[in-house]
């Protein structure tokens, strides 16, 4: 997807005030939401994070295709959707259980990974948790998540306390645990290690961790007995599917998407730093609040195919094909009746606003075929003596498993009222 040329379609506004910026947002939003329906596409907007570029909200639009890049947690149920990476994993809504298991050290040789260890005790991979280190603060934090799960850097990077983290060393973490990674967890650890807890590992109980002691975890381990309740508690997961979703109208599924648009509320961020300001109606300096608004118009061509094709080819929605129809002349070099009949059929479509392309290059009838399927087509209409016979022509929508045959004057109003 990423191609040597990228054409974009880039804008930006300055606002009195946040009210202004947010009525511009949505007037973009809207707009973006038409365009992308207008091209046939099926896209989804979703919330994501602003990244690099800052500010205080964005939004992506991706188009969804199996090839897409992003993964996109969403609510069939709802309109709720964003990006992995800021999607909110929402905590879960029965208590914690009690303990019903003693805390026991089990020899787990070799075992390192959750799935392993998992695997080795015979237990779902759920009543695991897996220790993510870091080092931030010139001191060690250990991340919990449950080990079918996954450490979100995006959520993680916006705890305050975590300012210029980065995962720690085997040095840093054998040093400070007095154990390889592996088999480390969060019982009996010094009190210089911050604990940040997944809000799903602080309602687990008799869950298996590492034992900080090589070749051995723990098993039947329980908040409040086995180790200290936690005191940081906060969602640093990616959201997978089956979740709650956090407009508490369904649960949550994932898709994966290309994104060809993003809009942006910047705020003050850029104004603030190239004193970009103004005078109000009372005299005062003010800031302006900025928005930005992008549009990948070369990448929506290939964001397109990627969703609309099949073995033979490009299938393009018709808004975004090169033209409408294909005349498709069986013999054009060699029947004048054919060739006649090819150019009135391309008059008369055109005269009547359809685009239409004749292929005149006299080739066999398959390669014709191919060729106009590969590029993608919606419709096509074959001449051939034997159809004239008829005064028919052969139709084949791009879409349609089998060819019909309709009568020549018919053509035109079959087209029309195709989309």
């Amino acid at each position: 997807m990423r191609a040597r040329e990228f054409l974009m379609k880039d804008a930006y506004s300055f606002h009195v005030d946040k009210e202004s910026l947010d009525a511009e947002y949505r007037n973009m939003y809207d707009t973006y939401t038409r365009i992308f329906s207008r091209l046939g596409l099926r896209f989804r907007a979703v919330a994501a994070d602003t990244g690099a570029i800052g500010g205080t909200g964005s939004h992506e639009f991706h188009v969804l295709a199996d090839s897409g890049e992003d993964a996109i947690a969403y609510c069939p149920q709802s309109e709720y959707a964003a990006n992995v990476e800021l999607a909110e994993a929402v905590a879960p809504a029965s208590p914690r259980a009690a303990p019903a298991e003693e805390m026991r050290r089990v020899a787990t040789p070799g075992q390192k990974t959750c799935e392993e260890v998992a695997d080795f005790l015979g237990l779902p991979i759920r009543r695991t948790v897996k220790s993510v280190m870091l080092w931030a603060n010139d001191a060690l934090v250990m991340l919990l998540i449950r080990g079918d799960h996954a450490v979100n850097e995006v959520k993680v990077s916006k705890l305050s306390m975590l300012s210029g983290f980065r995962l720690a060393s085997d040095v840093e973490i054998e040093k400070g645990l007095r154990c390889r990674p592996g088999y480390i967890g969060p019982v009996g650890i010094p009190a210089t290690v911050t604990v940040i807890a997944d809000r799903t590992v602080a309602a687990m109980s008799d869950f298996v961790c590492g034992a900080n002691h090589d070749g051995f975890h723990l098993t039947g381990v329980n908040w409040g007995r086995d180790l200290p309740e936690p005191i940081h508690v906060h969602d640093i997961r990616n959201a997978v599917a089956g979740d709650p979703s956090p407009d508490g109208k369904g649960l949550l599924e994932i898709l994966r998407g290309i994104e060809v648009g993003h809009i942006f509320q910047l705020r003050t961020k850029y104004s603030e730093a190239m004193n970009a300001a103004f005078l109000d109606e009372n005299g005062q300096t003010r800031v302006m609040e900025m928005g930005c608004y992008g549009i990948g118009v070369s990448r929506i061509v290939a964001a397109a195919i990627e969703q609309n094709c099949d073995e033979r080819g490009i299938i393009f929605p018709p808004p975004m094909a090169p033209f409408h129809v294909a005349v498709a002349p069986v013999g054009y070099g060699r029947s004048a009746e054919v060739r006649a009949a090819a150019l009135r059929l391309h008059d008369e479509l055109e005269a009547a606003g359809i685009d239409v392309l004749l292929d005149d290059r006299d080739e066999r009838p398959g390669v014709m075929f191919a060729d106009l399927e590969l590029i993608g087509i919606p419709h096509r209409l074959v001449v051939s003596e034997r159809s004239l016979k008829n005064g028919e022509a052969e139709y084949r929508g791009r879409r349609d498993t089998e060819a019909r045959n309709i009568p020549l004057r018919e053509a035109r109003g079959l087209l029309e009222s195709k989309p």
